[in-house]
């Protein structure tokens, strides 16, 4: 049994035979990985240690103190967050070996082929075909909504393989390389003036069956997996107090006591205790996670990560007043990640305006919460046993 004491032990013989300033940031995160240390939680040799996943906090801690490097999560939160344990759950030993390892160690970024452009809220609408040839897919269709492809090896996708059957039934689940033929990136300009989301085109994209994770028209049941750990990684990243958009702003008040109001004080006094209550449930809600894998109380998170982002950009806008309007670059880039904390606050105010829709829209995670959570009656579905080919669009 694997304990902290054992963990402890492993770590220290890490760091002696990998000291971290004198070893290069990608050979230590190969050995932490072979070490069992990457996600303690996962199986041995990949990257954990049948250990409880509770005890990766103890990992995490020693390795922090003693200034190693880590896998830069942020750069490859869909590869971390979605990807990875979708890979554990559905994919074969071959897939496991190949992937994991280098996704842990970010020599491979990960986006997600899901949302189409009518086929966003109502995913299983999607209408990506995906054709048997021998031992191939061919995939034709358009992917929108893209986050980081222009940085990816790979991407998760969900394609339509059977149009006869309704449409939850008749859809399968990929892993798609993003350097095959026939496949173009194209990026898709925001409010903030950048483009992390992109749009995909799809041409005759040749995928092996070997790359085909779950079986043939499981699809939706393998997407159900990396979903709700989305809406897990989205909403219930570990913060400490007053981390995330609270932060900035509340370091703002302290800072310029010119700027405060009373109504501004009462409005910041209440979405700080909500950024609290949010951050502490998130927490609760990872301990849960030790148990199995998540459920639909992820949405909840998520929903709530969304309000109160946006909620409390707008607060800090109002409080910085003409400064608050001020934004520093509208020129079109192309950036690895999102940066909530270390940009200006029009730069938090326009791009969380995107938090309610990425990851699900606040529309559809209320139903979820409603149906799957609270056991409420479903809304009524007169497409739900009508084959896809036969749907109105």
């Amino acid at each position: 049994m694997t304990d902290v004491a054992e963990l402890k032990r492993r770590t220290a013989e890490l760091l002696a035979a990998h000291p971290p300033t004198d070893t290069d940031r990608l050979d230590f995160l190969k050995a932490r990985f072979d070490a069992g240390l990457s996600w303690v939680h996962y199986p041995e040799g990949l990257g954990g240690l049948d250990a409880p996943r509770s005890l990766q906090a103890v990992v995490d801690a020693e390795l922090e103190a003693a200034g190693a490097p880590d896998n830069d999560p942020r750069r490859n939160g869909i590869g971390l967050g979605m990807a990875a344990p979708t890979i554990l759950k559905y994919g074969t030993e071959e897939q496991k070996q190949r992937y994991l390892r280098p996704l842990w160690i970010g020599e491979e970024v990960w986006c997600q082929l899901f949302s189409e452009p009518g086929a966003g809220s109502d995913l299983a609408a999607l209408g990506t075909r995906a054709v048997r040839e021998g031992d191939d897919w061919i995939v034709n269709g358009q992917k929108v909504w893209t986050s980081g492809a222009h940085n990816s090896r790979w991407a998760i996708l969900i394609a339509r393989t059977d149009p006869n059957v309704p449409k939850h039934a008749g859809i399968t689940y990929f892993i798609c390389d993003m350097t095959d033929p026939g496949v173009e990136v194209r990026p898709l300009r925001q409010i903030t003036g950048e483009a992390e989301f992109n749009e995909v085109f799809l041409t005759d994209v040749r995928i092996p069956d070997s790359r085909r994770l779950g079986g043939i028209g499981d699809g939706w049941q393998v997407a159900q997996t990396t979903l709700n750990n989305e809406r897990v990684a989205i909403g219930g990243m570990r913060l400490p107090r007053e981390g995330g958009m609270i932060g900035p702003v509340a370091k703002t008040w302290r800072e310029r006591p010119e700027l405060r109001t009373h109504d501004l004080h009462q409005r910041l006094l209440k979405l700080w205790v909500e950024a609290e209550v949010a951050r502490l449930t998130g927490e609760r809600l990872r301990q849960q996670l030790v148990a199995g894998q998540p459920g639909p109380e992820g949405a909840g998170m998520k929903l709530a990560f969304a309000r109160l982002n946006q909620e409390i950009s707008g607060l800090e806008v109002e409080l910085l007043g003409e400064e608050g309007l001020l934004y520093d670059d509208w020129t079109l880039r192309r950036p690895e990640l999102v940066d909530f904390t270390g940009r200006e606050a029009g730069y938090r105010y326009l791009r969380a305006k995107g938090n309610s829709i990425e990851g699900g829209t606040s529309e559809i995670l209320l139903n979820i919460v409603a149906e799957r959570v609270l056991g409420l009656p479903s809304e009524p579905r007169t497409d739900k046993d009508v084959a896809w080919k036969d749907l109105a669009r």
